[in-house]
């Protein structure tokens, strides 16, 4: 059990570590959200899929509730165990094979890393989230979207087979063809069903290069009717819009952000793919990125907010999946009553168009009608003014009430 004595004697002999260092229980009592603070009683660091099982049968035993952790992004403390004990997954980030149509590899690697293995082989996972530096567990335990999700559906609709512990502490193989139950019940399951430790991820052709297009729109109204032309005529691969605060003004600045991928020699038509569309002339941005320059954009900013230290201040996120047909009002509405301040330093709003045909993962929260939106407040409160904190949670469960009334859901809590 490594150098440090934990006070639960009667664990099992494990070939990783079951600590109770002060560290490592401050570490597990916290996420990205810096809104939740539940210690556990120890953090498992497995070195082994035995490891986990071993540890969740003794916790059932003991009547110890267990959390698997990722990369701790969560924003509400759903991978902290009150009492109980935290599996650091992080530990176990091996890539164990790569073939033409999948990647083998454990739940606690990161997807950059995954990419990593990929790329080098002219692959791709055909779904990532905007920041990769999540664990691929910890996506497939909730869903996982991205702005290729309105082509292939959230990360859990391209698994092909998992590896899972089971709240009994088994270890079982699912997919389509065996354990369906299983495998059904864990994708977007959100741990509740049994711990994620290995997963065989499709695997596609990645494109050489991607030509983002930046669209500023006048309005809301506009920013969701051109996605919507855009989505009808399948232009684009990727295909997002954000809502961020004018740099100077308490207005806001619309923008579809929308890429192409393609491979040399062949070129996108920009003509062609930008036809009938309402937005601002001349306000639009146009660059060349290889792929993997597309996939990391979010690095630049990571590093921004690190330096000054808003990465470390709550994050009150509210991620909500509105029905198609009332996405407009809502989006409208909420836009005109929220002040720059409600979303604080680096805050802003994205809106993803999903038709939720793609959406197949049973459990997945799909709202009600043909297309989905996915409407998320990135909001970010200032360290240590509690009144701002809850004010800002206030607000989100003031629109996911709404949201549930009008036949939508939260998708991340």
């Amino acid at each position: 059990m490594g150098d440090s004595k934990c006070w639960i004697d009667d664990a099992p002999e494990l070939q990783g570590e079951l600590t109770c260092d002060e560290a490592a229980l401050s570490w597990a009592a916290q996420d990205f959200g810096q809104i939740v603070h539940h210690p556990p009683l120890a953090v498992l660091r497995p070195a082994s899929t035995a490891d986990i099982a071993s540890i969740v049968m003794f916790a059932r035993s003991e009547r110890l509730p267990v959390a698997a952790r990722g990369q701790g992004h969560g924003t509400s403390g759903r991978a902290q165990a009150p009492g109980g004990i935290v599996i650091d997954m992080s530990t176990l980030g091996a890539v164990h094979a790569i073939e033409a149509g999948a990647a083998v590899v454990d739940a606690g690697i990161r997807w950059s890393q995954v990419l990593e293995a990929t790329l080098i082989r002219g692959l791709t996972p055909p779904v990532l989230t905007d920041y990769l530096e999540l664990s691929v567990g910890g996506t497939l335990s909730v869903g996982g979207l991205g702005g290729t999700s309105h082509r292939h559906g959230a990360q859990t609709d391209c698994v092909i087979k998992l590896e899972v512990v089971t709240p009994a502490g088994e270890i079982r193989i699912c997919s389509p063809a065996g354990n369906r139950e299983l495998f059904d019940a864990v994708r977007a399951g959100r741990g509740d069903s049994g711990i994620i430790t290995r997963v065989t991820l499709a695997l596609i052709t990645a494109p050489q290069r991607v030509r983002r297009y930046k669209l500023a729109c006048t309005d809301s109204d506009s920013l969701i009717a051109n996605q919507l032309r855009l989505l009808a005529g399948r232009r684009f691969d990727y295909l997002e819009g954000q809502v961020r605060p004018e740099e100077e003004g308490a207005g806001w600045r619309y923008i579809v952000e929308a890429a192409a991928y393609y491979t040399p020699p062949a070129e996108p038509d920009d003509l062609a793919l930008l036809a009938g569309l309402d937005v601002i002339s001349g306000a639009e941005e146009i660059e060349d990125l290889s792929y993997a320059s597309f996939l990391s954009r979010m690095a630049p900013g990571e590093a921004y907010l690190r330096s000054t230290g808003a990465w470390f201040d709550p994050h009150p996120w509210c991620n909500l999946l509105l029905p198609g047909e009332h996405a407009p009002l809502v989006v409208a509405e909420t836009m005109r009553d929220l002040m720059h301040e409600d979303l604080g330093e680096g805050g802003l709003a994205l809106l993803y168009p999903i038709p939720t045909a793609r959406l197949m993962t049973p459990r997945f929260p799909r709202p009600e009608g043909e297309l989905a939106f996915l409407f998320a407040l990135l909001r970010t409160a200032p360290r240590g003014d509690s009144r701002v904190l809850e004010r800002m949670l206030q607000a989100n469960r003031h629109l996911a009430e709404r949201t549930s009334a009008l036949g939508g859901t939260t998708y991340l809590t």
